[in-house]
């Protein structure tokens, strides 16, 4: 364990990694068939590819929201 206190934002920052990994690597395995020549794959896993942006979007929240605790420290610190 370390003695650095985890952030407000840190478990939204690394669950959108998290996402945004599954997505990139469903949009790898979704473009391979382009490139192999077969069958591609259906819809669905179109969607799952979607997963990239989710993720970003959830790592992005969890950077505000430290960013917001930490002017709240600030403010009240003054």
């Amino acid at each position: 364990m370390s003695d650095t206190p985890t952030g407000a934002g840190d478990r939204l920052v690394r669950l959108g990694a998290i996402v945004f990994f599954v997505g990139a690597l469903a949009t790898l395995v979704t473009v391979a068939p382009l490139f192999l020549g077969t069958e591609p794959f259906p819809s669905i896993a179109y969607a799952v590819c979607m997963l990239m942006g989710v993720g970003f979007v959830i790592a992005a929240a969890g950077v505000l929201r430290t960013i917001a605790v930490q002017r709240r420290q600030a403010r009240s610190a003054r």
